[in-house]
């Protein structure tokens, strides 16, 4: 193990972000360099904090068997090189989920159960950035070919992960995605602010280099029908993520200026980047409401704030989650506790416990304010709070109130069966039931995070080789028996 008294005598440190006035100036992230060398100074001695359980829980709490006290233990010896590759054994992506993954990991540290967990996930960004810094991720060319192909739908971090896996062990990938660029939500729903475009692409051309062959602008269903890409390929994996936003269906819903999280973040991110985005929904000058308090609501309120919004206010029917773990979901679970983000550190105003009962317009057809109600839990249901009525100004209206499942074109045209809940049906295999069509990511889990995403991917990706050759090398992190017990 590491230090073995430094989880006693070492607090717990994050690297500090750049001023608030400072990053909202800009599109860069908020970590000075990125969260890698930002945290460099640090991040010896808070690898050092790790205790190598004899059974390290944060394994659990980890979609992706990440190897933690194991590259922690490296990193606190100066070891970079074998952090790196104990991390790239389980991760495809760790520059990824270092920056975006809310580090289940972390609440199921050990140390956690009473002092402050071990910052789990600022090591893994540290690791994998150095390393691209110090030119160490190199493309793993096969060394043979398998003359199989296979069709990958989707280029978010499901398909990336399937499609990484099954190039490595000889098979020709193509992966398809509607977009003008690839990279699904990573390049178009997370800001920029986030992560960095060039932090993607620089992944993206290592898998280009292993032999990964991607088809942007490709729309299945219109530029190919589904059943001319399942006849053309030896397999197809669907990663075409959990797409169909929940709406709120009230009255004065049909009011312009209301939007889904999802009509404007990838506008944002475009402008960003220097892209060209015709009649832009933007924030400036205006006072904007997101509706939800999720990930997605903290995406838009940071990019509301540097589009110059006149206020953000972000609404959550739920109460405001206390400070500390509630009795209900004791370690190592990952517990619902009052989280700051950075976008949240710069700015805007958070409701908690108030509903939207109307969308209120003005002459000209446009949103002006909505109406709201305070809420309380009665037996598990929301009632209205009597009294509580009042409205407050809003000129754009944001929905970010999560994902209702993928979209059904693809289900439709070739037969897929769903489940209850509307996403694609898989067998242990991430087989479908239509022959050599898999599914992975949030199109058969459901919305979910990123870390589940990759792990599906890189376990869908199992069953595919399995189903082409008979046998597999891959690893399957998230195997039949884990299936059982999620589902």
């Amino acid at each position: 193990m590491a230090d073995p008294k430094a989880f006693i005598t070492i607090p717990r440190r994050l690297a500090e972000r750049r001023p608030v006035e400072e990053r909202l100036e800009d599109w860069q992230e908020v970590y000075p360099g990125g969260p890698g060398r930002a945290l460099l100074p640090i991040i010896t001695e808070q690898a050092g904090r790790c205790m190598d359980c004899g059974i390290p829980f944060c394994h659990t709490g980890c979609p992706l068997g990440n190897l933690i006290p194991e590259w922690n233990d490296l990193v606190w010896r100066d070891e970079w090189v074998g952090a790196e590759e104990r991390l790239h054994a389980t991760n495809n992506f760790p520059e990824f989920t270092g920056r975006l993954c809310p580090a289940p990991c972390e609440t199921a540290c050990v140390v956690g159960i009473s002092r402050d967990p071990v910052t789990i996930k600022n090591v893994e960004v540290s690791i994998i950035d150095k390393a691209w810094e110090d030119r160490r991720v190199t493309p793993q060319v096969p060394q043979w070919h398998s003359l199989k192909t296979v069709a990958v739908v989707g280029s978010g971090p499901a398909g990336l992960a399937a499609a990484q896996q099954l190039t490595r062990v000889g098979h020709t990938v193509v992966v398809h995605e509607r977009a003008d660029a690839v990279g699904g939500l990573l390049r178009y729903g997370i800001p920029e602010f986030k992560m960095e475009e060039s932090v993607l692409d620089r992944r993206l051309k290592q898998m280009t280099l292993e032999g990964t062959v991607f088809k942007p602008n490709t729309t299945i269903g219109v530029d190919i029908t589904w059943q001319q890409l399942v006849e053309r390929f030896d397999a197809v994996v669907l990663a075409i993520g959990s797409t169909r936003p929940r709406d709120l269906p009230i009255p004065g819903r049909d009011l312009a200026g209301i939007h889904q999280a999802m009509d404007f973040l990838p506008q944002a991110n475009r402008v960003a980047v220097g892209k060209p985005v015709e009649d832009q929904v933007t924030a400036e000058g205006k006072h904007v409401v997101i509706i939800g308090g999720g990930d997605t609501g903290a995406d838009c309120l940071g990019t509301s704030l540097r589009q110059g919004a006149a206020s953000v206010t972000q609404l959550e029917i739920m109460p405001q989650p206390s400070q500390t773990r509630p009795e209900g979901q004791p370690w190592p679970t990952y517990p619902m506790i009052f989280r700051v983000s950075s976008a949240h550190e710069e700015g805007g105003e958070r409701l908690y416990s108030v509903s939207t009962s109307e969308f209120l317009g003005n002459e000209e057809g446009a949103v002006r304010a909505l109406r709201l109600t305070e809420v309380a839990l009665d037996n598990g249901r929301f009632v209205n709070v009597e009294g509580t009525e009042r409205e407050i100004p809003a000129d754009l209206v944001l929905l970010a109130m999560g994902f209702v499942g993928p979209e059904t074109q693809a289900a439709e045209e070739l037969g897929l069966e769903l489940d209850s809940r509307g996403n694609i049906q898989r067998d242990d295999r991430y087989a479908t039931n239509v022959d050599k069509v898999f599914a992975c990511g949030d199109a058969g889990r459901g919305q979910s995070l990123i870390v589940w995403a990759i792990a599906e991917g890189r376990s869908a990706a199992r069953g595919v080789d399995e189903f082409l050759m008979g046998s597999s090398t891959l690893p399957c992190p998230i195997g039949p028996e884990e299936r059982q017990l999620l589902a």
